[in-house]
């Protein structure tokens, strides 16, 4: 078999992208917080793993209210991460190394000290500088109550009262997530024109796509109506409710970014890739967004919140295959991310705490997505195999979530806690600061035994099974782009064929005797016994009868 694979299709059909949080990644400046210089610094390292991109969270200038997601300044870049000159060094570095570049667009709401939002707190009712967001009178006699019962997903109410020119008690902002984050008015021409702009910017500097955060936003129903279920997305945390998510006219707004990426492929032959946060109830409304003319590829989130179950896996599977990749696109897996448990401890159970069975599984499904078709995305830390850090107390948490309900429930600083890189204690070379500098959020002490470090030299590390595993996607043509099979297996164990042959299979642990693994081994997620699949373990291998290469 050729280990050389010509890729004459475009290049994010089958691309894995690594998710980098910036300020948790590496820090170049000893402040405590990762910057542009230091995912600079670690190029060599995304090179070494295998990766085909970065995708950079946001970096703007931002008061950080939500970590950069509340952004005050499309176009620029935040003092806290460096400069314009850091951003355009970085992208340099990247495509030096044929690492493409994906930015975080946040085109839902934006940060309460935007210029825009103060200049519509400065107006009176009515202006048309409070047109760009959802300002409304409030109900009751004197306006005091909400103009409908809609919840921010981050807790209470997803609306904020303002206070006049004159001092007195006036109308009321939407916001879907915190008070600090004003959601825009897309009905109104100019935000789409501000858009276009900010798209426009960062392409000309050389950028090759997007994340597009809350993708199913952006609209609200013009009447802003009560819902018949307000507490939902609170409930959820997630974009449930018809009325603020999911309307049927943002999909006019990814046709036109769609061309505009287009435009600028046209120009010198670089394919832009727009990539959707989409939350949406089903597979089938998912695979509107990805329509040939509109976002290239979107999160395909139910693998992530599927349970570990044979059955569940092959269901969401199955129902992306046949709903998502019949747009003509390709489904955009995912395991984790910056706002989701960890994958080595969601995939534990309480009862075998400390048994490895979290571990086990995550190294397990890392390997399945791998063999997926499409595209995948890894957020940092999970090539490491770093649990969730469960533990930090109460005064270092930052999440806006603890801030808003008091609640440590689905709390998101866990999985943000910065990457260890060396060394036995903190900062485990995060920070180049001086003896003590302490990173924004505190690593524990069982960081050692993650640290890339130490993953890099011992050849038993999830870090080289991802690397392993991602190399082989790159050699073998079976693998990336294209279709699967299911094959008939034991109770409790999953499998089907990519190609020609190339088999992968994943016994979740329930498999009454191990499956038999026939053919010539490539990877394993564990160690298995000569020929056959151990618990909670999956491989990949080439059937005897394959034809040869």
């Amino acid at each position: 078999m050729s280990l050389e694979r010509i890729r004459t299709h475009h290049w994010w059909r089958d691309a894995v992208i690594y998710q980098v949080y910036v300020r948790s990644f590496l820090d170049s400046t000893g402040d405590g917080v990762g910057d542009l210089a230091g995912v600079r610094a670690g190029l060599p390292y995304l090179k070494k793993l295998g990766v085909d991109g970065i995708w950079l969270s946001p970096f703007y200038p931002s008061p950080q209210h939500d970590h950069g997601y509340d952004v005050a300044d499309y176009c620029d870049v935040d003092p806290l991460f460096g400069d314009l000159a850091e951003f355009d060094l970085l992208t340099a570095a990247a495509h030096r190394l044929g690492i493409k570049v994906l930015l975080d667009i946040v085109p839902n709401h934006c940060s309460s000290a935007h210029p825009w939002f103060r200049e519509a707190l400065a107006a009176a009712p009515g202006d048309p500088a409070r047109t760009r967001f959802h300002f409304a009178d409030g109900r009751g006699p004197d306006g005091g109550l909400p103009p409908n019962n809609w919840h921010a997903m981050f807790g209470g109410p997803a609306w904020s009262r303002v206070t006049e020119a004159d001092g007195r008690p006036g109308q009321w902002y939407l916001h879907m997530f915190t008070p600090e984050q004003p959601d825009w008015n897309w009905r109104t021409p100019e935000v789409a024109a501000e858009f276009d702009r900010t798209l426009r910017f960062w392409l000309d500097r050389g950028v090759d796509g997007f994340r597009i955060d809350v993708a199913a936003g952006l609209f609200k129903h013009p009447a802003l109506p009560d819902s018949p279920d307000p507490e939902a997305d609170a409930r959820t945390r997630d974009s449930v409710n018809p009325l603020a998510w999911n309307r049927p006219e943002v999909h006019g707004v990814w046709r036109h970014w769609r061309a505009v990426c287009e435009e600028y492929t046209a120009r010198d032959g670089r394919e832009r890739l727009l990539v959707g946060e989409v939350s949406v109830p089903t597979a089938r409304e998912h695979a509107r967004y990805v329509r040939p003319d509109e976002l290239h590829q979107a999160f395909f989130f139910d693998l992530l919140g599927a349970p570990w179950d044979p059955d569940a896996f092959r269901k969401v599977i199955s129902e992306a295959m046949q709903d998502i990749a019949g747009t003509g696109s390709t489904v955009t897996w995912v395991l984790n991310n910056h706002d989701q448990v960890r994958t080595v401890t969601r995939y534990g159970e309480p009862a075998a705490e400390g048994s490895g069975l979290g571990t086990a599984r995550a190294r397990a499904a890392a390997l399945l997505m791998l063999a997926l078709p499409g595209a995948a995305y890894i957020y940092q830390g999970e090539e490491l195999g770093l649990p969730e850090v469960v533990d930090l107390p109460d005064d270092v948490l930052t999440d806006p979530i603890f801030r808003r309900t008091g609640s440590r429930a689905r709390i998101r600083d866990g999985c943000r806690v910065p990457l260890p890189w060396s060394g036995k204690a903190s900062p485990f070379g995060f920070t180049s600061g001086a003896e003590g500098a302490k990173p924004w959020l505190p690593q524990p002490e069982w960081f050692a035994e993650h640290a890339t470090e130490r993953a890099l030299a011992d050849t038993r590390s999830f870090w080289h099974l991802y690397r392993d595993g991602l190399q082989l996607r790159s050699a073998l043509p079976q693998l990336g782009e294209g279709d699967l099979r299911w094959l008939d297996t034991p109770p409790g164990v999953l499998s089907f064929v990519r190609g020609d042959g190339l088999v992968c299979a994943v016994n979740f642990g329930t498999a009454p005797t191990p499956a038999p693994v026939p053919g010539t081994p490539l990877l394993a997620s564990g160690p298995c016994p000569p020929g056959v699949l151990a618990g909670s373990t999956a491989a990949w291998w080439i059937t005897d009868d394959a034809p040869a290469r």
